[in-house]
């Protein structure tokens, strides 16, 4: 065989596809993962609060809809993904887009695990004592944020995924 043709094996074997492809499933699921937790926890709280405080029901829904935004997160991420995902690869290209699915989908179901934790006991606390809403909204977006750093370091890994990588034959 010719050396220029093994070269170009090594660079793009026949299974990169399925790593790029792994983390495009990540990437989508681990969100998705993060964005059901975080709803289903907060929305025990919702419904009991609901009970003592109707007027606030829509006001403590915020939790669970933050935690869906995490959802968005992965889906933004896993088709950028999917538009570059080809039968010839680089390996090189298809392992950052392995860690991008990994980066987005761990953070966001990390964040989803505190949103869920955080809209369960801010819901039941500013349900009694109203002043505490401002601060579990607070706490809130910073446990929201760790999904979106998620989504930063993602896009920069598939920014780069692209850059010097010679083309598969």
């Amino acid at each position: 065989m010719d050396a220029a043709l093994l070269a170009n094996m090594d660079r793009c074997p026949m299974y990169a596809s399925f790593f790029g492809a792994m983390g495009c499933v990540c990437a989508i699921t681990l969100t998705t993962f993060g964005a059901a937790y975080g709803t289903a926890k907060s929305a025990g709280a919702i419904f009991s609060s609901g009970i003592l405080r109707p007027d606030r029901l829509m006001q403590n829904t915020l939790c669970a809809i933050m935690a869906q935004i995490l959802s968005i997160y992965g889906l933004v991420v896993s088709v950028i993904m999917s538009n570059s995902i080809k039968e010839k690869m680089a390996v090189s290209t298809a392992f950052l887009q392995l860690g991008a699915g990994l980066s987005v989908g761990l953070c966001g179901m990390a964040a989803g695990f505190a949103i869920g934790i955080i809209g369960d006991a801010g819901v039941r606390a500013s349900t009694q004592q109203p002043r505490l809403y401002v601060g579990m909204v607070l706490i809130l977006i910073f446990a929201e944020v760790l999904g979106l750093y998620g989504v930063i370091v993602s896009i920069l890994m598939l920014t780069r995924s692209g850059m010097d990588v010679t083309q598969c034959i």
